[in-house]
């Protein structure tokens, strides 16, 4: 019972200390500073040995300026025998407040000499430093640490500070120095390198890293700074010379091409495809195993897709069956079929064969994963055929094949969009009411976006005309019948105007347009939302757009500008708001980015 008694008691005193603590930090976060005051000091009081009450209570005098009493309070803690070293830098700073900056300058001193008798105390200095933006002394404390101990490690904290302090050189060796002692700190440093480098291989930033990974390559040949200048190069979109570095670390480490591989992606999603070619036939050339050099080849083909012109689309098919009779038609090659297909019915117009070379492929001894795959190209198809319901029989066994995976809730997001083109608006509804709540972000993003547009539009029009004439264009684009698509949304800017919709076929026209290369036009759709629709939703999505425009097409830098700009200070919680911030400093001739 007696113990009992005494938990009881522990417990009740414990819960006031909580109490009496949130008091005294409200009322110091709403500058009554008297009050919190009196409650820290109590609370001090009862709990000598917490600092973190010492400290709330010389904050306090501080605001109130009682700099004396402070100075009183900082002395009597130093000699009261513990060892907090960093009140030296409390002292120092509390002299700093009144100006006396040989006294501050002594203090913050002898926080520093206070290293020669222990290296440990070097974070707690250093953190008080950092927290009064005394950044050369903090600089100061942590190098002289690690010039005492060689245990001692704050290359993470100096590069923090380095970048503060503009100093890039130091910067960067500081994240290398920790990378060449944790490998697995090597993904953190290269997002704080995104920072500071950029696409543009003249910026400062991009020249200073490249020297000192070149230096520490001659210094010391590991292929972490291959790796390294592989990863700079390609933020240059310098692929080659990415390439070059790839190559070298191949050669020392053999068999795994899996970087010169991902490199290929990477080349040819920028449509660097010459250089994309050279990589990947490197990759035939060298692979080892059929299997790689399968997976070369159907790069290869992806770029033969992409680049060729109607005309060649025959010589396409023929490469593509050569392909398919040397390695067979079987579940190996299951992923260069399904591309084969999406050639047959997307491009060549044989959208029958495509549909019946995938339904034998499906009757395959195939994994669960690989007939979803198939089953949803062959899917596409149907849909690109307007076979809708075909279509949607397949979307519906693929839920059920694989229910656990994202490919289900692909399947479940193409089935409302099946059932939107259709018109069927109410079933494309239920779905993707499920959807947003997708553990996959993009699905979620993609499903609440379609649902916005089916419920805003349905509300006030019961018999959803405007709609589906918005669907069919929709179906249009994905046909790729783009000018047919531009003119069924002609007619909803035509004949309803000023409903809902408008400001949907404006900015889906104005893709179209950037799709058939007419900016002018793209632009003066995006020019008449912001005018007409700048407080609905898709104004960021017109902004966004006509300021990539004028950068990369109409070469006019400064409107460009402004659109990020507005981004910036108009729509803070825009998914466009990091990259138009970026690009904003970029064009603002900012050197660190």
């Amino acid at each position: 019972m007696r113990k009992l008694c005494f938990i009881l008691f522990l417990f009740i005193a414990a819960t006031g200390f909580s109490q009496s603590d949130a008091l005294a930090k409200n009322y110091y976060e709403q500058g009554q500073f008297q009050k919190a005051l009196s409650i820290y000091e109590k609370l001090s009081k009862q709990n000598p040995y917490r600092l973190d009450y010492f400290m709330a209570m010389v904050a306090a005098n501080q605001q109130l300026e009682n700099f004396s009493e402070t100075e009183k309070l900082l002395k009597e803690k130093l000699g009261d025998g513990r060892n907090f070293p960093q009140l030296y830098v409390e002292l120092g700073y509390n002299y700093s407040l009144q100006s006396k900056t040989e006294l501050a300058s002594q203090y913050f001193n002898k926080a520093i000499e206070a290293l020669d008798k222990n290296p440990n105390y070097a974070y707690n200095i250093g953190v008080t430093f950092e927290k009064y933006s005394l950044l050369d002394e903090a600089v100061s404390t942590y190098e002289k640490a690690m010039a005492l101990s060689d245990k001692m490690d704050f290359n993470a904290q100096l590069a923090q500070i380095y970048g503060e302090q503009g100093k890039l050189e130091k910067m960067f060796n500081s994240y290398l120095n920790l990378i060449e002692k944790n490998l697995s700190f090597k993904a953190v440093a290269q997002r704080y390198f995104s920072l500071y480098t950029t696409e543009d291989p003249t910026n400062e930033a991009n020249i200073i890293l490249k020297k000192i990974l070149l230096q520490r390559s001659q210094q010391n040949p590991d292929i972490l700074y291959n790796d390294l200048l592989s990863w700079l190069f390609i933020q240059q979109k310098e692929y080659k010379k990415a390439f070059t570095q790839e190559k070298a670390i191949y050669k020392r480490i053999g068999e795994d091409l899996s970087g010169i591989t991902d490199l290929a992606y990477i080349t040819i999603a920028d449509e660097d495809y010459d250089t994309g070619r050279e990589i990947v036939n490197y990759i035939i050339d060298n692979s080892f195993t059929p299997q790689n050099k399968l997976q070369g080849n159907q790069i290869l083909m992806k770029m033969e897709v992409k680049t060729a012109t109607p005309k060649e689309y025959t010589e396409v098919e023929k490469k593509f069956e050569s392909l398919l009779d040397e390695y067979g038609r079987n579940r190996e090659t299951y992923l260069l079929q399904i591309d084969y297909n999406h050639f047959l019915g997307f491009q060549h117009n044989k959208k029958e064969v495509a549909i019946e070379n995938l339904k034998a492929l499906a009757k395959e001894k195939l994994t669960p994963y690989q007939e979803a795959r198939v089953k949803m190209e062959l899917g596409d198809i149907l849909v690109f055929d307007e076979k809708f319901n075909e279509a949607l029989i397949y979307y519906s066994q693929i839920q059920k094949k694989v229910q656990n995976d994202v490919l289900a809730q692909e399947a479940r997001f193409k089935v409302a969009r099946t059932s939107y083109f259709k018109g069927d608006f109410e079933w494309a509804q239920v779905q993707l009411d499920v959807l947003k709540k997708s553990t996959s972000q993009l699905m979620a993003n993609d499903a609440m976006q379609l649902s916005l547009l089916i419920r805003d539009n349905s509300l006030e029009d019961s018999t959803q005309t405007a709609l589906k004439k918005y669907a069919r264009a929709d179906l249009l684009e994905f046909q790729d019948k783009d000018a047919e698509a531009i003119t069924a949304l002609e007619d909803i800017l035509t004949n309803n105007k000023g409903e809902k919709i408008e400001d949907e076929a404006l900015l889906k026209q104005g893709e179209i347009y950037e799709k058939t290369g007419e900016y002018v036009k793209a632009e003066f759709n995006y020019l008449k939302i912001i005018e007409f629709y700048n407080d609905d939703i898709l104004a960021d999505d017109a902004h966004y757009r006509l300021a990539k425009i004028y950068e990369e097409k109409l070469d006019q830098p400064d409107k460009a500008k402004a659109q990020y700009e507005a981004i910036i200070f108009n729509f803070a919680d825009s998914i466009y708001f990091v990259e138009a911030r970026k690009k904003y400093r970029s064009l603002r001739g900012d050197a660190i980015n």
